[in-house]
C-alpha cells in the first residue's frame, strides 16, 4: 500500500510541476517548436535516468521512494503524448520543418540528457566508492 502512496503523491507533483512549466508563455505553435514540452521531457529523461542508474549506489532509495520518483513523479511529469499531439499539430498547420525539428530535437536531447545522467551519477558513484575505501583503509591503518 505505502508504494501507491509514494507513486500517487510524486505523481500528484509531476503533473503540477508539468502544468505550470506548460503555463509559461513562449512560441508554441505556428510553425515553432513548443519549446515547454520539450524542456519538460529532456528533465526528465536527465532524472530518470539519474535515479535509476544511482539508486543502489549515491542516492540509496528505498524501492517505494524511487517508484514514486520515477513511476509518479517522471511519469505524469513528462508526456509523450503531448509531443505526439503538438507534432500532429505542426504537420496539421503545415510546419514541416518544425515537426521534423521538434521530433528529432525531442529524441537527441532526450537521449543526451538520459545519458548525461548516467554519466554524472557513474561519476558520483566513482567518487563515493572511492570516500569509502579511504575512510576504511584509515581506519584499518588506525587499528594496526
Amino acid at each position: 500500500m505505502r508504494k501507491y502512496i509514494f507513486i500517487s503523491l510524486g505523481g500528484a507533483f509531476g503533473a503540477v510541476l508539468r502544468y505550470v512549466i506548460r503555463s509559461i508563455p513562449t512560441p508554441c505553435y505556428n510553425g515553432n517548436i513548443p519549446l515547454n514540452t520539450l524542456i519538460i521531457n529532456i528533465i526528465g529523461s536527465f532524472i530518470l535516468a539519474l535515479v535509476l542508474t544511482g539508486a543502489n549506489e549515491v542516492f540509496k532509495l528505498e524501492a517505494d521512494l524511487k517508484l514514486g520518483i520515477t513511476t509518479g513523479f517522471i511519469g505524469a511529469f513528462t508526456t509523450f503524448s503531448t509531443l505526439c499531439k503538438e507534432t500532429v499539430s505542426l504537420l496539421s498547420n503545415g510546419a514541416y520543418l518544425s515537426a521534423f525539428s521538434y521530433l528529432t530535437l525531442s529524441a537527441i536531447l532526450g537521449i543526451t540528457a538520459a545519458y548525461l545522467g548516467v554519466v554524472l551519477e557513474s561519476a558520483a558513484a566513482n567518487i563515493v566508492n572511492k570516500n569509502k575505501k579511504n575512510i576504511k583503509n584509515t581506519v584499518d591503518a588506525k587499528e594496526e
